[in-house]
Protein backbone atom coordinates (compact mmCIF):
# COMPACT_ATOMS: atom_id res chain seq x y z
CA UNK A 1 0.00 0.00 0.00
CA UNK A 2 1.47 3.39 -1.11
CA UNK A 3 1.31 5.83 1.71
CA UNK A 4 1.39 9.77 1.43
CA UNK A 5 0.88 12.71 3.99
CA UNK A 6 -1.83 14.98 3.90
CA UNK A 7 0.74 18.00 3.08
CA UNK A 8 1.94 15.61 0.38
CA UNK A 9 -1.00 15.55 -1.42
CA UNK A 10 -2.19 18.95 -1.04
CA UNK A 11 1.58 19.96 -2.80
CA UNK A 12 0.65 17.42 -5.81
CA UNK A 13 -3.37 19.14 -5.85
CA UNK A 14 -1.78 22.49 -6.25
CA UNK A 15 0.49 21.39 -8.74
CA UNK A 16 -2.75 19.74 -10.51
CA UNK A 17 -4.72 23.07 -10.54
CA UNK A 18 -1.22 25.15 -11.40
CA UNK A 19 -1.06 22.86 -14.77
CA UNK A 20 -5.25 22.85 -15.75
CA UNK A 21 -4.54 26.80 -15.44
CA UNK A 22 -1.46 27.49 -17.23
CA UNK A 23 -1.03 24.67 -19.47
CA UNK A 24 -4.52 23.52 -20.54
CA UNK A 25 -5.68 27.29 -19.98
CA UNK A 26 -9.25 26.30 -18.66
CA UNK A 27 -11.44 29.08 -17.58
CA UNK A 28 -11.65 30.46 -13.97
CA UNK A 29 -14.80 28.84 -13.53
CA UNK A 30 -13.55 25.55 -14.77
CA UNK A 31 -10.71 25.51 -12.45
CA UNK A 32 -12.63 26.15 -9.52
CA UNK A 33 -15.51 23.63 -10.37
CA UNK A 34 -12.28 20.97 -10.57
CA UNK A 35 -10.64 22.19 -7.47
CA UNK A 36 -14.01 21.85 -5.66
CA UNK A 37 -14.33 18.29 -7.35
CA UNK A 38 -10.98 16.95 -6.09
CA UNK A 39 -11.10 18.11 -2.98
CA UNK A 40 -14.73 16.53 -2.33
CA UNK A 41 -13.06 13.60 -3.76
CA UNK A 42 -9.92 13.43 -1.44
CA UNK A 43 -12.11 14.25 1.36
CA UNK A 44 -14.47 11.08 0.91
CA UNK A 45 -11.28 8.52 -0.01
CA UNK A 46 -9.94 9.23 3.65
CA UNK A 47 -13.49 8.43 5.25
CA UNK A 48 -13.62 5.59 2.82
CA UNK A 49 -10.30 4.33 3.36
CA UNK A 50 -10.32 4.96 6.85
CA UNK A 51 -6.92 6.45 7.16
CA UNK A 52 -4.84 9.85 6.67
CA UNK A 53 -1.73 8.14 5.33
CA UNK A 54 -3.51 7.41 1.97
CA UNK A 55 -1.68 7.36 -1.14
CA UNK A 56 -3.60 8.07 -4.71
CA UNK A 57 -2.25 4.53 -5.47
CA UNK A 58 -4.65 3.13 -2.21
CA UNK A 59 -7.58 4.66 -4.98
CA UNK A 60 -8.96 1.50 -6.63
CA UNK A 61 -12.55 0.35 -8.77
CA UNK A 62 -14.28 0.01 -5.35
CA UNK A 63 -13.42 3.49 -4.02
CA UNK A 64 -14.21 5.02 -7.45
CA UNK A 65 -17.47 3.63 -7.62
CA UNK A 66 -18.32 4.80 -3.53
CA UNK A 67 -17.49 8.13 -4.42
CA UNK A 68 -19.79 8.27 -7.64
CA UNK A 69 -22.44 6.03 -5.29
CA UNK A 70 -22.52 8.72 -2.71
CA UNK A 71 -22.89 11.30 -4.64
CA UNK A 72 -26.07 9.70 -6.17
CA UNK A 73 -27.56 8.28 -2.97
CA UNK A 74 -26.56 10.64 -0.03
CA UNK A 75 -25.98 13.62 -1.99
CA UNK A 76 -28.35 13.37 -4.46
CA UNK A 77 -27.06 15.23 -7.36
CA UNK A 78 -27.97 15.15 -10.55
CA UNK A 79 -26.40 12.72 -13.38
CA UNK A 80 -24.89 15.66 -15.07
CA UNK A 81 -23.11 16.68 -11.64
CA UNK A 82 -21.83 13.11 -10.89
CA UNK A 83 -20.63 12.52 -14.45
CA UNK A 84 -18.84 16.30 -14.14
CA UNK A 85 -16.53 15.41 -10.83
CA UNK A 86 -15.65 11.97 -12.27
CA UNK A 87 -14.74 13.93 -15.29
CA UNK A 88 -12.52 15.68 -13.06
CA UNK A 89 -11.13 12.75 -11.37
CA UNK A 90 -10.47 11.51 -14.54
CA UNK A 91 -8.24 14.96 -15.74
CA UNK A 92 -6.49 14.40 -12.23
CA UNK A 93 -5.12 11.05 -12.53
CA UNK A 94 -4.33 11.30 -15.91
CA UNK A 95 -1.80 14.36 -14.28
CA UNK A 96 -0.59 12.02 -12.02
CA UNK A 97 -0.01 8.96 -14.51
CA UNK A 98 1.96 11.94 -16.03
CA UNK A 99 4.25 12.92 -13.42
CA UNK A 100 4.52 9.20 -12.81
CA UNK A 101 2.68 9.62 -9.08
CA UNK A 102 0.88 6.77 -9.66
CA UNK A 103 1.21 3.42 -12.08
CA UNK A 104 -2.63 2.96 -12.41
CA UNK A 105 -5.34 4.90 -13.43
CA UNK A 106 -8.16 3.98 -11.15
CA UNK A 107 -11.13 5.86 -12.83
CA UNK A 108 -10.46 3.99 -15.97
CA UNK A 109 -12.27 1.28 -14.04
CA UNK A 110 -15.74 2.90 -13.61
CA UNK A 111 -18.07 4.87 -16.24
CA UNK A 112 -19.83 8.28 -16.04
CA UNK A 113 -23.81 7.59 -15.44
CA UNK A 114 -25.78 8.45 -18.51
CA UNK A 115 -27.22 11.45 -18.63
CA UNK A 116 -30.48 12.26 -18.28
CA UNK A 117 -31.87 14.00 -21.65
CA UNK A 118 -33.66 16.88 -20.85
CA UNK A 119 -36.20 18.17 -23.48
CA UNK A 120 -35.45 21.51 -24.44
CA UNK A 121 -37.96 24.55 -23.98
CA UNK A 122 -39.62 26.43 -26.51
CA UNK A 123 -42.62 28.67 -27.13
CA UNK A 124 -46.02 27.71 -28.28
CA UNK A 125 -46.51 28.86 -32.06
CA UNK A 126 -49.46 30.81 -30.85
CA UNK A 127 -46.89 32.49 -28.20
CA UNK A 128 -44.63 32.97 -31.04
CA UNK A 129 -46.99 34.94 -32.98
CA UNK A 130 -47.86 37.21 -29.28
CA UNK A 131 -44.07 37.92 -29.25
CA UNK A 132 -43.87 39.21 -32.84
CA UNK A 133 -47.27 41.31 -32.32
CA UNK A 134 -46.00 43.15 -29.91
CA UNK A 135 -42.63 43.28 -31.25
CA UNK A 136 -43.97 44.67 -34.81
CA UNK A 137 -46.58 47.70 -32.99
CA UNK A 138 -42.67 48.60 -30.96
CA UNK A 139 -41.11 48.97 -34.46
CA UNK A 140 -44.12 50.58 -36.17
CA UNK A 141 -43.89 53.06 -33.57
CA UNK A 142 -40.15 54.35 -35.04
CA UNK A 143 -37.05 54.18 -33.31
CA UNK A 144 -33.73 52.52 -33.39
CA UNK A 145 -34.23 50.46 -30.30
CA UNK A 146 -37.53 49.06 -31.90
CA UNK A 147 -36.61 48.16 -35.45
CA UNK A 148 -33.45 47.07 -34.17
CA UNK A 149 -35.52 44.12 -31.69
CA UNK A 150 -37.79 42.96 -34.02
CA UNK A 151 -35.16 42.50 -36.88
CA UNK A 152 -33.22 40.64 -34.00
CA UNK A 153 -35.94 38.46 -33.21
CA UNK A 154 -36.90 37.44 -36.30
CA UNK A 155 -33.59 36.77 -37.74
CA UNK A 156 -32.76 34.35 -34.43
CA UNK A 157 -36.36 32.39 -34.93
CA UNK A 158 -35.96 32.62 -38.50
CA UNK A 159 -32.29 30.53 -39.15
CA UNK A 160 -32.49 29.38 -35.70
CA UNK A 161 -29.14 30.64 -34.84
CA UNK A 162 -27.60 30.40 -31.52
CA UNK A 163 -26.63 33.76 -29.74
CA UNK A 164 -22.93 33.53 -30.26
CA UNK A 165 -23.57 33.15 -34.22
CA UNK A 166 -25.89 36.16 -33.92
CA UNK A 167 -23.97 38.31 -32.26
CA UNK A 168 -20.61 37.57 -34.65
CA UNK A 169 -22.92 38.40 -37.54
CA UNK A 170 -21.70 41.01 -39.63
CA UNK A 171 -23.99 43.25 -42.07
CA UNK A 172 -21.88 41.15 -45.13
CA UNK A 173 -23.32 37.72 -43.96
CA UNK A 174 -26.92 39.08 -45.34
CA UNK A 175 -27.54 38.89 -48.29
CA UNK A 176 -31.53 40.44 -48.83
CA UNK A 177 -31.92 39.47 -52.31
CA UNK A 178 -31.32 35.74 -51.93
CA UNK A 179 -33.02 35.84 -48.70
CA UNK A 180 -29.91 34.13 -47.05
CA UNK A 181 -27.47 34.39 -43.81
CA UNK A 182 -24.13 32.92 -43.99
CA UNK A 183 -23.47 31.73 -40.00
CA UNK A 184 -19.84 30.59 -38.75
CA UNK A 185 -21.34 28.05 -35.50
CA UNK A 186 -19.18 25.59 -33.31
CA UNK A 187 -16.19 25.04 -34.56
CA UNK A 188 -15.72 27.69 -37.49
CA UNK A 189 -18.09 25.40 -39.75
CA UNK A 190 -19.66 27.51 -42.07
CA UNK A 191 -23.48 26.87 -43.28
CA UNK A 192 -25.95 29.20 -45.15
CA UNK A 193 -29.81 29.25 -43.31
CA UNK A 194 -32.31 30.75 -45.59
CA UNK A 195 -34.16 33.77 -44.19
CA UNK A 196 -37.98 34.10 -44.25
CA UNK A 197 -39.98 37.10 -45.73
CA UNK A 198 -41.11 38.69 -42.36
CA UNK A 199 -36.96 38.90 -40.99
CA UNK A 200 -36.48 40.54 -44.65
CA UNK A 201 -38.49 43.22 -44.90
CA UNK A 202 -37.61 43.26 -40.72
CA UNK A 203 -33.68 43.69 -41.46
CA UNK A 204 -34.00 46.36 -44.54
CA UNK A 205 -36.50 48.72 -42.15
CA UNK A 206 -33.87 48.09 -38.88
CA UNK A 207 -30.93 48.56 -41.92
CA UNK A 208 -31.87 51.96 -42.82
CA UNK A 209 -32.51 52.96 -39.21
CA UNK A 210 -28.80 51.23 -38.77
CA UNK A 211 -27.37 53.89 -40.96
CA UNK A 212 -28.82 57.21 -39.52
CA UNK A 213 -27.49 56.00 -36.22
CA UNK A 214 -23.91 55.08 -37.70
CA UNK A 215 -23.84 58.76 -39.22
CA UNK A 216 -25.05 59.98 -35.77
CA UNK A 217 -22.52 58.51 -33.33
CA UNK A 218 -18.73 58.88 -32.78
CA UNK A 219 -16.49 55.52 -34.45
CA UNK A 220 -19.57 53.51 -34.86
CA UNK A 221 -18.60 49.44 -35.67
CA UNK A 222 -18.97 49.43 -39.52
CA UNK A 223 -19.35 45.65 -39.90
CA UNK A 224 -21.12 44.69 -37.28
CA UNK A 225 -25.25 44.07 -38.38
CA UNK A 226 -26.59 44.66 -34.72
CA UNK A 227 -25.59 47.80 -32.95
CA UNK A 228 -26.09 49.43 -29.64
CA UNK A 229 -27.53 52.42 -29.53
CA UNK A 230 -23.70 53.80 -28.94
CA UNK A 231 -22.93 51.98 -32.57
CA UNK A 232 -21.27 49.08 -30.77
CA UNK A 233 -21.67 45.65 -31.90
CA UNK A 234 -24.05 44.01 -29.46
CA UNK A 235 -22.60 41.78 -27.17
CA UNK A 236 -23.98 38.18 -25.98
CA UNK A 237 -25.25 39.38 -22.69
CA UNK A 238 -26.92 42.31 -24.31
CA UNK A 239 -29.07 39.93 -27.06
CA UNK A 240 -30.17 37.31 -23.93
CA UNK A 241 -31.41 40.53 -22.09
CA UNK A 242 -33.07 42.22 -25.20
CA UNK A 243 -34.66 38.89 -25.66
CA UNK A 244 -35.47 37.49 -22.16
CA UNK A 245 -37.19 41.36 -21.75
CA UNK A 246 -39.05 40.01 -25.35
CA UNK A 247 -40.18 36.54 -23.94
CA UNK A 248 -41.04 37.78 -20.71
CA UNK A 249 -44.14 39.30 -21.85
CA UNK A 250 -45.73 36.98 -23.23
CA UNK A 251 -44.42 33.84 -21.02
CA UNK A 252 -43.46 35.76 -18.12
CA UNK A 253 -41.59 33.84 -15.19
CA UNK A 254 -41.57 30.51 -17.66
CA UNK A 255 -37.50 31.01 -18.13
CA UNK A 256 -37.50 31.05 -21.64
CA UNK A 257 -34.36 32.40 -22.94
CA UNK A 258 -32.66 33.47 -26.53
CA UNK A 259 -31.68 29.44 -26.99
CA UNK A 260 -35.56 29.13 -26.53
CA UNK A 261 -36.01 30.37 -30.10
CA UNK A 262 -33.48 27.88 -31.17
CA UNK A 263 -35.53 25.18 -29.73
CA UNK A 264 -38.54 26.47 -30.93
CA UNK A 265 -37.33 27.02 -34.68
CA UNK A 266 -36.54 23.39 -34.64
CA UNK A 267 -39.91 22.13 -33.05
CA UNK A 268 -41.94 24.25 -35.35
CA UNK A 269 -40.48 23.15 -38.59
CA UNK A 270 -40.44 18.96 -36.98
CA UNK A 271 -44.34 19.71 -36.10
CA UNK A 272 -45.01 20.60 -39.70
CA UNK A 273 -43.40 17.96 -41.36
CA UNK A 274 -40.09 19.27 -42.54
CA UNK A 275 -37.34 16.32 -42.53
CA UNK A 276 -35.19 15.15 -39.95
CA UNK A 277 -31.89 15.63 -42.18
CA UNK A 278 -32.79 19.22 -43.36
CA UNK A 279 -33.46 20.61 -39.77
CA UNK A 280 -29.73 18.91 -38.68
CA UNK A 281 -28.19 21.48 -41.66
CA UNK A 282 -30.01 24.51 -40.80
CA UNK A 283 -28.95 24.06 -36.99
CA UNK A 284 -25.54 23.38 -38.11
CA UNK A 285 -25.50 20.31 -35.62
CA UNK A 286 -22.46 17.55 -36.25
CA UNK A 287 -24.56 14.74 -35.31
CA UNK A 288 -27.80 13.31 -36.49
CA UNK A 289 -28.61 12.62 -32.69
CA UNK A 290 -28.03 16.28 -31.12
CA UNK A 291 -31.06 17.09 -33.67
CA UNK A 292 -33.12 14.25 -32.73
CA UNK A 293 -33.81 15.35 -29.28
CA UNK A 294 -36.78 17.79 -30.94
CA UNK A 295 -38.62 14.66 -32.16
CA UNK A 296 -38.47 13.34 -29.08
CA UNK A 297 -40.16 16.99 -27.68
CA UNK A 298 -42.94 16.48 -30.54
CA UNK A 299 -43.98 13.41 -29.15
CA UNK A 300 -44.45 14.38 -26.09
CA UNK A 301 -46.89 17.31 -26.71
CA UNK A 302 -48.45 14.44 -29.15
CA UNK A 303 -48.93 12.62 -26.08
CA UNK A 304 -50.12 15.12 -24.20
CA UNK A 305 -52.80 16.24 -26.21
CA UNK A 306 -53.79 12.31 -26.71
CA UNK A 307 -54.06 11.64 -23.31
CA UNK A 308 -56.04 14.68 -22.55
CA UNK A 309 -58.58 14.90 -25.56
CA UNK A 310 -58.92 10.93 -26.44
CA UNK A 311 -62.17 9.85 -24.77
CA UNK A 312 -60.36 6.61 -23.90
CA UNK A 313 -57.04 7.44 -23.35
Amino acid sequence: MSAATETERAEQLAEFIRHIEAERQLSPRTVEAYRRDVAEFTTFVGGFLGRSDWGWGDVDRLAMRGFLGDAVGRRGLSRRSVARKLSSVRALYRFLRLEEWVEANPTQAVRAPRRERRLPGFLTRAQMDDVFSLEEVRGADGGFHGMRNLALIETLYSAGLRVSEVASLDIRDVDLVAETVRVLGKGRKERIVPLGGKAITALRRYLEERERLAAAVERPDRRALFLSQRGRRLSIRQIQNVVRQMLDRVAEGSGRSVHSLRHSFATHLLDAGADLMAVKELLGHASLSTTQIYTHTSKERLKRVYRQAHPRA
